[in-house]
Order: structure tokens, then C-alpha cells, then sequence
């Protein structure tokens, strides 16, 4: 008579201690053999096999026996056949079916079969109900770990890409990994570039070296999924509640909100074939809709799609369109070398009063700070004393520790600000005179991200480009474009002393001809000599390029 043997493991102490599947095929082939049943099939279920797998398995089976009319199903014990109530109806509904067919448990001394005795048919119901509560302790104790786990600041499972776990059991933590925390990182900051659809990502990441640690490729899904995940940001996400973890932040508070703005906005990027390079940066200027890119012959073309009744109808050749950009990055730069060195020693040493209200903020955060954790403490202590009602006390610890969490973030923000402040001012600066080359060497991704920096309103209007610079580019072009006319512009080699900081001469020709180039650059001292109150910088003829804060907010530089 034919029949199939199901051998299942639970965990690897099992295993390790003499129950392993191989153990358990030899035991029941053994008593299959003196039975004299044939082997049809032999099913497997590891301990490594997911819930959703063993399900998977088990219904195989079944519908294996059916479709086969196999009579006999030989098992070890009950709570390695089944453990819920649902396969145990599905196992008497198949034995009804057939007064022929059989379920042996050969170490439960237990045969069940249609006509099976009612004594029978209890011991068999015991067993499962036991076999039940096994697996709901189990289960229990499990959750029970995992929530420990949680409490103390550590995910209880497998860390993303760019962590790896040590420790030994019971005491894991998770680590940066030297080896994937780059491909993670990056992964982060092309995204935030909104340049990047998902599926584009996951193209590049795969060529990049991101894999599986199986060695396969990371799933789109997968990366969507990762690119949402807060544990790079120190936080834990289980079973749809976040808790601050312990684990070392990967990637900034900055770029991880960037990337959940992208991907919960409505203009998240698409998958396209052909990635143009002015692709929806360019508007028609009679409709205002997208200009579309199409290769006819070799050439690229852009033309409008006649939004609106729109009477455009030349096409424009994407080379032109490019020439026009270089063109405009290039009134961006200074006619004279030497000029572009001074202004960017000039603009070096001028922030100091940015740098002091940076400090002075952090002192008066510092206060605030200890103010809050005061609170915090007499609130606990008040707990304690059982002076304070729950709800009242959740609500204040809950309300004191995100003013706490503010305060900290803004300190973090100052204490980058007073050290990036000068720097950001200078890379505008190099930027705006190099960006015509940064242009031309880049690659695709680089040079829409310049022009998204540079350039704003980019039209096409018969086939000619049109353009503003965005807010701190222009005025950084009038500033050029007021110095390039300028006699400054045109001193001579000899004259070039003049430029050079801390010289007593340059000191002394304040009212010649270095004062014809200071309203555009530099800040004018007030009659009041004390700081002014803050206020957000900008970039004017009078204030100067050395009171711009933030040029680039929205956009990072990614090598232009």
C-alpha cells in the first residue's frame, strides 16, 4: 500500500539533541518497512521553514495524498503532524472521506482512521490541544523576548543593510558594517536627489555591489521599503510602534525626511527608458506644459505637446539647448583670476558676527535644556511620591520629552551651522565660478542637478531657451556682472597688491578702488558697532555673498 512520511523539526535544540530529520526519516522508513507500505514521498519541514513555508508544506502534502489516493500518512507523534485545529480538521475531513486511509503516530502507539474508537478519538484530541498549547507558550514567550528586547533599545531581529549583528545569544546589538554602511548611505542620498525613481534606484544599487545576504539581487520593493525604515536614524519600528533605539545613526534627520517627503509626494519619479538629460526641467513658454524629448536620426529633439491649443512648433536640438546653459553658467565667473582669489579671502574672514550668534544661541539652548530636564526630574519624583495621576503623568513626560528632543536637535543644528557656515558660503562661491566646467564633465545625474541649482522658469519659445536664475544665483550674477564692468575688473599685474588682505596699502585705499567692488561682496560695517538681531541671511549689494546662509537647502552637491 503506498504512503507518504512527514518528518518535521521545531527549533535547533531539537535538533541538536537527537531530533534531527534525517534521525526521524530512518526511525519511520524503519516502521514503514515492517508495516510493508511503500514510499511514495517523503516531506521535510525544517525549523528554519517560515510559519507561511510550513503551512505551505503541509497543504502540499495533503493535496499530494488526495490527488494520488494515497491511503497512508505515516508521522512521528501528533505535535509533529499538527498543532492547530485547523489542520486537524483537515486531516478528519481526508480520513472520513476513506474508511481505507490511516494517520499513523508511531510514537503515540495512536492509528486514527474513520472508525477509529471514541477513546481513540479523545486521545487524538488531547494531544493536539496539547500540542496547541505548546505552540501558544511558545509563541508567548517569544513575544514576552522580543518586547524585552525593544525595551532595552535594540530590534529583536535581523538589522538592514549597512548594520551587522555581534554579541551572543541573548545579548546581541547591532553595529555599523564597514562593509555595506556606504552602499546603505548612498542608496539614501541618490533618492533624496529626486532624480530617482524606485525601480531606477534599485538598477543602480544592484551595479553599485548592494545584494542579498544570500548574494542576490535587493528587490524594488525592498528598497522602498528600506529607504522608509527609521532604524538609520536611531529608531526602532516593531509591530507599528517607534521607539529610540541605541544603534548608531547611519544616515542624517535631514536626508531621511527629504527622502519620506519624496516618497510620499505626488511628483515621486517615475520609471522612463530613456532618461533624457533636460527631461522635465524645461516648460513650453506659450502653455506652460512639459517639454518632451525624442531621438530622430541620432538627435535629440525637444518640442511641446500642444497643451492647450499651443501654436508652438519648432523643434529645439538638445545640443542648443545645452549651449544655452553653458552660456548662462558662464555669467556666473569673474573675468579676473586674481579678483576671484581676493574676493574668496575677503569672503573667508568675514563671519565672524554669524559664528557668534551661532555660539551665543547654544549657550542660551544650553539653559533651556537643563530647564527641561529639571522638570523631568521633579515630575519623576513627584511619580514616585505617588503624588501625580498616570494620565497626567504620561502627558507631561510625553510633552517635556519632545520639547526636550527639540531643543536638542536645534543645539545639533547651531553646532553645525557655526562650523559649516563659512565653508557653505565659499563652495557657493567656487561653485558659481567653476560651474561651467562642472558642467561639462559631469555626468547625466550631475548636470540636472546643477541646473535645478542654478536655474529656475526654463522656457522654450520657438525653439530658444529662456531662463532665470534661482533667487541666490541671481543676485550672485548681478554682483558678477557689477564687478566684470567695473574698473576693478580691469586692474593690471602690478596693481595686484591691492587685493591682498592685511596689506597696510590695501587698508590705506579703502575709499579707492577695493571700495568699488565691497557693497557687491562684503557686508558694510553699521554705525552701531554691536550685533544686530538676527535675522535669516540674504544676499544683496549691500549685505553682500558673505551673509549667504543657505544656498543650497533643498540641494546637496553630489561632486558638481
Amino acid at each position: 500500500m503506498k504512503s507518504v512520511v512527514l518528518c518535521r523539526v521545531s527549533s535547533k535544540e531539537q535538533e541538536e539533541t537527537g531530533y534531527s530529520l534525517g534521525a526521524q526519516e530512518k526511525f519511520l522508513n524503519s516502521y514503514r518497512e515492517k508495516q510493508g507500505f511503500q514510499l511514495t514521498k517523503l516531506f521535510s519541514i525544517s525549523e528554519s521553514a517560515s510559519g507561511r513555508k510550513q503551512r505551505e508544506l503541509f497543504d502540499q502534502m495533503i493535496s499530494f495524498v488526495k490527488s494520488n489516493e494515497i491511503k497512508i500518512i505515516i508521522c512521528e507523534k501528533v505535535d509533529r503532524l499538527t498543532r492547530n485545529f485547523k489542520d486537524m480538521v483537515m486531516i478528519d475531513e481526508w480520513l472520513e472521506e476513506d474508511e481505507n486511509r490511516q494517520v499513523h503516530l508511531v510514537k503515540d502507539s495512536l492509528i486514527m482512521h474513520k472508525n477509529s474508537r471514541s477513546q481513540e478519538k479523545l486521545n487524538w484530541g488531547i494531544r493536539i490541544l496539547f500540542a496547541k498549547n505548546y505552540v501558544d507558550n511558545l509563541s508567548e514567550e517569544v513575544k514576552k523576548g522580543q518586547k524585552e528586547k525593544i525595551s532595552q533599545g535594540w530590534l529583536p531581529t535581523k538589522p538592514p543593510p549597512g548594520y551587522r549583528t555581534v554579541g551572543e545569544s541573548g545579548h546581541k546589538e547591532h553595529i555599523v558594517d564597514d562593509k555595506t554602511a556606504s552602499l546603505a548611505k548612498k542608496m539614501f542620498d541618490l533618492y533624496a536627489t529626486g532624480n530617482y525613481s524606485i525601480i531606477r534606484l534599485t538598477e543602480t544599487m544592484y551595479q553599485e555591489g548592494l545584494r542579498t545576504e544570500t548574494g542576490n539581487r535587493v528587490q524594488k520593493s525592498r528598497i522602498g521599503s528600506l529607504l522608509s525604515d527609521p532604524f538609520y536614524v536611531g529608531k526602532n519600528r516593531w509591530n507599528g510602534q517607534i521607539t529610540e533605539g541605541k544603534q548608531e545613526h547611519l544616515i542624517t534627520d535631514e536626508v531621511f525626511d527629504k527622502v519620506q517627503e519624496i516618497l510620499k509626494g505626488k511628483n515621486t519619479p517615475k520609471y522612463s527608458k530613456h532618461d533624457y538629460q533636460f527631461k522635465g526641467l524645461i516648460r513650453c513658454k506659450e502653455c506652460n506644459g512639459i517639454i518632451s524629448w525624442e531621438t530622430h536620426k541620432g538627435i535629440i529633439y525637444g518640442h511641446c505637446n500642444h497643451y492647450r491649443n499651443c501654436t508652438q512648433n519648432i523643434w529645439s536640438k538638445e545640443r542648443e539647448t545645452d549651449l544655452a546653459i553653458i552660456d548662462g553658467l558662464n555669467q556666473l565667473k569673474l573675468n579676473s583670476p586674481k579678483l576671484t582669489e581676493w574676493i574668496r579671502k575677503a569672503l573667508k574672514e568675514s563671519h565672524q558676527a554669524e559664528i557668534e550668534y551661532h555660539q551665543s544661541t547654544q549657550v542660551e539652548l544650553k539653559q533651556q535644556y537643563d530647564q527641561i530636564q529639571n522638570r523631568l526630574d521633579r515630575l519623576f519624583d513627584e511619580k514616585i511620591d505617588g503624588n501625580l495621576e498616570d494620565s497626567f503623568y504620561k502627558r507631561k513626560l510625553t510633552q517635556y520629552t519632545e520639547e526636550k528632543e527639540a531643543i536638542l536637535k536645534t543645539m545639533k543644528n547651531h553646532s553645525d551651522s557655526s562650523d559649516i557656515y563659512r565653508q557653505k558660503c565659499l563652495d557657493v562661491y567656487d561653485l558659481a565660478q567653476n560651474a561651467s566646467s562642472s558642467y561639462l564633465n559631469g555626468n547625466p545625474d550631475q548636470k540636472h542637478e546643477l541646473i535645478n541649482l542654478v536655474f529656475e522658469n526654463l522656457k522654450l519659445n520657438q525653439g530658444k531657451l529662456s531662463y532665470s536664475y534661482t533667487k541666490h544665483f541671481g543676485l550672485l550674477y548681478k554682483a558678477v556682472q557689477a564687478t566684470n564692468s567695473s574698473k576693478v575688473a580691469k586692474t593690471t599685474p602690478q596693481d595686484t597688491i591691492l587685493f591682498e588682505l592685511g596689506k597696510k596699502n590695501a587698508e590705506s585705499d579703502k575709499n579707492g578702488r577695493i571700495l568699488t567692488i565691497r557693497p557687491t561682496w562684503l557686508p558694510r560695517v553699521d554705525s552701531n558697532h554691536g550685533h544686530p538681531p538676527y535675522k535669516c541671511p540674504q544676499l544683496s549689494k549691500r549685505l553682500g555673498l558673505s551673509h549667504l546662509l543657505r544656498l543650497i537647502s533643498s540641494k546637496k552637491e553630489s561632486g558638481v
